[in-house]
Parts: structure tokens; C-alpha cells; sequence
């Protein structure tokens, strides 16, 4: 992130962009037929909340009070809807219980605004429990402001006060909904409404202008803070980068790294993959996102400094033999099949980059089912069929795929799922299938099967099952899966070890705590705000040998689960550590954790408790327990 605002401030000396940009989008990948999940970190609120303040604070890159450039964290909140089975996110009403919204959906946010410091949050189109959320004092000052203390602006999503006012009807006239976003927290609006009626609200006395006040001093604030009115920029900090400071080799090398880096290997059998460039002397390289560029960037992004496809890359390692197959992603014909089999016979390997674009997948447009669009399965069957050598399949999407059918193909020897890779994706898919990289990322979500979706409206916020609905994500959905949350294999092998982690931690309260045993405690859990939370860290020690023959990069994910009880006994993500491990070694891992923060959980009522009893880690195969008992000496009744 440090790169892209040093190319942010370039721009900006050079009058080609702003400082303030809208991003990161950190909502929770709730369903995985939404269109915008491939801009979010996925479906987990740990995860999305790491990423989210370490996202900001690259971004922004404070030093003081100062910032580079203005982060915005979007869009608050329960918004993951855009326009599905007749239900579009300008009329959507998102009925969230309190549980969820504390537990789930507000997680990322909470992240962004108190471990990121960001400088801004955008609110949603979507309504709330019936309230638009750019109009609700209790999401807005009572929460981003009073609870999480922003210091920064609250900005609408573009039109949504209009569309409040038009579409939802939320107000008998245009001025009261002027007046009732300012009130709520409001302070600035993507679009012309309050340009337009917060005039005749503060004149008709709906408004008053010390609110409108405020909502300025916290727009200019932020102008303040990134030096807009500090006089001519080039004699300001950042003020010498230009335009020699935007696509350097070194940013170059960066995009081709995180590509790598980003890719999941799904399947291997028989480790077909790597490659070899010696038995593999020609490739036939086939399907609709083969030799894509604008496709791998996404949505959202900006110019490229140059893309490298898949086409392209896979040619520096071999002779290729390119059919398309289908003429896009929809492949709605079968009659380019014929010749891209041919291609398939006369290889050594064939690898099809099938997937989806965001003619599929995108904003507003959310799929109606998981499986690869049109003709797409019938191709990769087909091809896999003709093919001589290893059949590998690569997929491009940022959503979850049902690919149930090339799992369980043996012909179908690998697979790869690249996301939306970025501009040098097409040369990081080819060092992973040739092994130049050992690949080593997770997915950041469940792939479910594509009966799955047929069970859930995406209308229904719900995160836990309940009667004939199965449930969300890996935390509370625990029907079959494609693959699961977390997977991710590697060309080695690696094992965890414990080496100390603690048996029992005592939770002391707080003892300026005036209350009783029984609010406290209430249902053998303690309330996070009476514990003593800066005494309650523990640290794990956990070594990581890689036992095979190449070097690679293992993500260690951990896991807790509670103590049995009316707690949801599912596991949590708690941590995780990229490490690089060297074939024959030994790398020794620290993870920290904070039992107010990974060890509580959610009742029903929002509150956040620490459930007192025998806490289970799992890290791998690895599981082990950690007590937590109460010290009430700190109680006075």
C-alpha cells in the first residue's frame, strides 16, 4: 500500500487524481453469488479486519496527525447485496440481528477506524433493520464516532441520500432527508442532494447550522491533515514524486509478487504440477480468459503499466499451441471445441484458464448460481478427455466456483484459482505451473456446491443456521463443501509442532468493577468490558519444518473453538502467519493472542463475553486446550 500512495502523491503533484481515495472495501463475503466479493478480503471478520487497518495504515502512511492520502473504509454496513432475483441495493432492507452486526458485519470497520486510524468511512445504500445507514444515529455518532472514535469524515455512498429520499422514500419531503443524514453523522455526500436541500432544512429550522458546521470542520480537517492548504506541494512532504516514481521496476516486481503470492493451488494429484520445461516441451494453451489482460485487473483498478497474460507467460517456458475454445466467458457455443481437443492431442500438457469476467461477476451484478457460465464445464471435459499429457485447469473469479465436477475428474490432474491476478498475473500463473514458485496462498473463503445457493436466499443476513437454513461461511456452515475455507496446497509438504503454549490463563476483572457476581458472569462468560483485557495475552510458540524437497511458504492459520455450551461451537480464526520455510528445515512461528479480542464471543444481545472453561486451539492437525477461569477477587458486590 506504501507503493500505491507513493503513486497516489505522483499523480497528484502531477494534477492527474485527488488524495482521498474510496477503498478499502472490507464487507464480509457473506454469499458467495455477490458481484463486488472480489474486491473484499473474504468471508471472515478476523481476516477482513487485519486487513483493513493494515490496508489503511499503508495507504494513509501517518505520521502524526498527517497523511499521505485519505483512506476510506466501505461500505457500513451488512451491505453484500447488489442486485439479485429482483432485489437490487437501493431498495434492499437488511434485517441483521444484533449478534451479526457486532459479531460478523461491523467487525472489519471496528478494525479500520481503531487499529487503522483511518480517515474515513462510507455508508451503505442498503437499509439497516429499516433505517437507511446514512441516516442512522446510532450506526453513524453512536458507533463510527462515539463508540470507535473516528477522527475523520463520514461520506454517503454515491447518491445514496437521494436515493433514500427518491427510491426509499424514507422522508415525506427532500429537506428532512437532508437534515436527518447531518443529524445522524453525515458529513459529506457523494452526489448534489445535500448540495441542493440543506439550504431550506437549516432555513425551515429542521437543521441547525452548527450541524452543518461540523460536518464541514470534519471535511476540511482531513484537507488540513494531508497538507492541501500548506502552500505550493512540491516544497511539502511527498511533494518530489512525480511521474518517474509511478510503474518503477520495483513496483512492477511488486504487482508480479503479490500475484504469486495470491495464488491457490486446489488440487494436485499425483503432483502433476510443476511442470517440467524438459518434458513439457509444448503446451497447448486453451479457454475464454487464456489470454485476457483487462480481465485480470478487475474491477475497480487503474491503468496498468502493461499486462502479461496467461498466453504469454506460459510461452516463456514452452512452445504453445492457443485456442480460445469459447469466444468469452458466457461460452454459450460449443463449436470451437473441435479444434481446441486438436490442440489438446498434440501437447505435451494442456492448461485451460477458464472462469469468469465482470460481464459474470461485478457491481450490481450478483450470479445466479456457482457454476462456470454457458458451455465452459463441457470444454474442460472435453479437452481433458483429448488431451495427451497432464490436463491442468486455471481459474480466473472472485467469487467461489462449484468445480465439483474437474475435482473429482482424475483427467483434470490440477487446479489452480488465480483471483483477478493483476497486470502480471499471466506470468505469475506460469511460474507456479512451471515451479519457479512454490505457491502458498489459502482461500479467503468457502466454496460451496452449487445446491448450496438453492437453499439460501440472498436476501436472508443470517450468519447462524437455523431450522431448514444451513447457515453461513466456515464459522457456522457445516454442510459439504468444494473446498474449503483456509485451503491451499504446495508443491512440499510441511508439519506443525507446539513448541510452549500456555494451559490456563486467569482472567482478572476489573477491580474498580462496582456490580454483581451475576451480571458478570452471566452464563459461566465474562463481559469483555469488566475484564482486566491488557492482562489477558498469551503468546503460542509453534514450529514449522518443511519435511519435503523444495522450498515453499506455509500459512499457518489458527484456530479456537469455546468451551461447550450454548456457545456456537464452531472454530474461529484467531491468527495467521505467512512463513518461508527452506525444503529440510525448521522455522519457529509466534503467534499472539488477546483473549478479550479471539477468545470471546457474541450472545445474543451484542454483548461481547469471554466463556469461562476450556478453550481449544486448532492449528492443523494440531489441537490443544487452554483454560480460563475467573479471578473474581477484583469483584465488589
Amino acid at each position: 500500500m506504501q507503493v500505491v500512495s507513493d503513486e497516489a502523491r505522483a499523480m497528484y503533484n502531477g494534477g492527474m487524481a485527488g488524495l482521498t481515495y474510496w477503498s478499502p472495501n472490507v464487507n464480509i463475503f457473506r454469499d458467495p453469488r455477490w458481484g463486488r466479493g472480489q474486491e473484499t478480503p473474504g468471508e471472515d471478520p478476523v481476516l477482513a479486519g487485519k486487513y483493513a487497518a493494515s490496508y489503511v495504515r499503508g495507504l494513509q502512511s501517518a505520521t502524526g496527525n498527517r497523511l499521505k492520502v485519505a483512506a476510506c473504509c466501505k461500505h457500513y454496513t451488512a451491505y453484500d447485496l447488489d442486485n439479485w432475483n429482483g432485489v437490487d441495493r437501493y431498495h434492499f432492507n437488511a434485517r441483521v440481528s444484533k449478534q451479526d452486526l457486532v459479531d460478523t458485519y461491523n467487525v472489519p470497520f471496528k478494525a479500520c477506524v481503531v487499529e487503522g486510524k483511518v480517515a474515513s468511512v462510507m455508508c451503505s445504500y442498503n437499509q439497516v433493520n429499516g433505517k437507511p445507514t446514512c441516516a442512522d444515529p446510532d450506526l453513524l455518532k453512536g458507533t463510527i464516532r462515539g463508540q470507535w472514535h473516528l477522527n475523520g469524515y463520514i461520506v454517503s455512498d454515491c447518491d445514496s441520500v437521494g436515493v433514500m429520499y427518491d427510491t426509499q422514500h424514507f422522508t415525506a419531503t427532500p429537506e428532512e432527508s437532508a437534515a436527518a443524514t447531518i443529524k445522524a453523522g453525515l458529513d459529506l455526500d457523494c452526489g448534489p442532494f445535500l448540495a441542493v436541500h440543506t439550504d431550506l432544512a437549516v432555513r425551515t429550522g429542521l437543521l441547525a447550522e452548527a450541524d452543518v458546521d461540523m460536518a464541514l470542520a470534519n471535511t476540511i480537517t482531513v484537507q488540513m491533515r494531508l497538507g492541501m492548504f500548506d502552500g505550493e506541494p512540491s516544497a511539502q512532504p511527498y511533494g518530489n514524486l512525480g511521474p518517474r516514481d509511478v510503474c518503477t521496476p520495483a513496483h512492477k516486481q511488486l504487482a508480479l509478487e503479490a500475484a504469486r503470492q495470491g495464488i491457490v493451488l486446489l488440487k494436485n494429484s499425483g503432483s502433476s504440477l510443476p511442470l517440467s520445461t524438459s518434458r513439457h516441451r509444448t503446451v497447448a494453451v486453451i479457454g475464454p480468459n487464456s489470454d485476457v489482460t483487462v480481465t485480470m485487473i478487475g474491477n475497480y483498478a487503474g491503468v496498468a503499466c502493461g499486462y502479461t497474460s496467461p498466453l504469454q507467460g506460459i510461452s516463456r517456458y514452452a512452445r504453445t499451441i492457443h485456442q480460445a475454445g469459447c469466444s468469452d466467458v458466457a461460452c454459450n457455443a460449443n463449436n470451437l471445441f473441435g479444434a481446441a481437443e486438436a490442440a489438446a492431442r498434440q501437447a505435451d500438457a494442456t492448461i485451460l484458464v477458464m472462469g469468469l469476467d465482470q460481464s459474470i461477476e461485478a457491481e450490481f451484478r450478483d450470479r445466479a448460481g456457482l457454476l462456470l457460465p454457458g458451455h465452459q464445464q463441457e470444454l474442460v471435459s472435453r479437452v481433458a478427455r483429448a488431451s495427451r499429457g497432464p490436463t491442468v485447469l486455471v481459474l480466473m473469479s472472485g467469487g467461489p466456483i462449484d468445480v465439483s465436477f474437474a475435482k473429482n475428474d482424475p483427467r483434470v490432474r490440477a487446479i489452480l484459482w488465480a483471483g483477478y491476478p493483476g497486470q502480471a498475473g499471466g506470468a505469475a500463473i506460469a511460474d507456479v505451473l512451471f515451479g519457479t514458485i512454490n505457491p502458498g496462498g489459502k482461500l479467503p473463503m468457502t466454496w460451496y456446491p452449487q445446491d448450496y445457493v438453492a437453499k439460501v436466499p440472498m436476501t436472508n443476513m443470517g450468519m447462524r443456521p437455523s431450522g431448514g437454513y444451513p447457515g453461513r461461511t466456515y464459522r457456522f456452515y457445516k454442510g459439504p463443501v468444494v473446498f474449503p475455507f483456509g485451503h491451499g496446497m504446495s508443491y512440499t509438504t510441511f508439519k506443525q509442532s507446539l513448541a510452549t503454549a500456555p494451559t490456563e490463563l486467569p482472567v482478572l476483572l476489573d477491580t474498580n468493577l462496582y456490580t454483581t457476581k451475576n451480571s458478570t458472569l452471566s452464563s459461566n462468560a465474562i463481559r469483555v468490558k469488566h475484564a482486566n483485557c491488557d492482562s489477558l495475552s498469551l503468546v503460542v510458540h509453534i514450529d514449522v519444518e518443511n519435511t519435503g524437497n523444495m522450498d515453499g511458504t506455509h500459512t499457518l492459520l489458527v484456530f479456537s473453538t469455546p468451551p461447550a455450551g450454548k456457545w456456537s461451537p464452531n472454530k474461529q480464526l484467531l491468527g495467521f502467519h505467512r512463513v518461508h520455510v527452506v525444503a529440510g528445515s525448521k522455522q519457529p512461528v509466534k503467534i499472539n493472542i488477546h483473549a478479550c479480542k479471539h477468545l470471546s464471543v457474541v450472545d445474543e444481545f451484542g454483548i461481547r463475553r469471554i466463556p469461562v472453561g476450556e478453550h481449544s486451539l486448532h492449528i492443523g492437525d494440531l489441537k490443544h486446550s487452554i483454560s480460563l477461569q475467573a479471578n473474581l477477587k477484583g469483584i465488589k458486590t
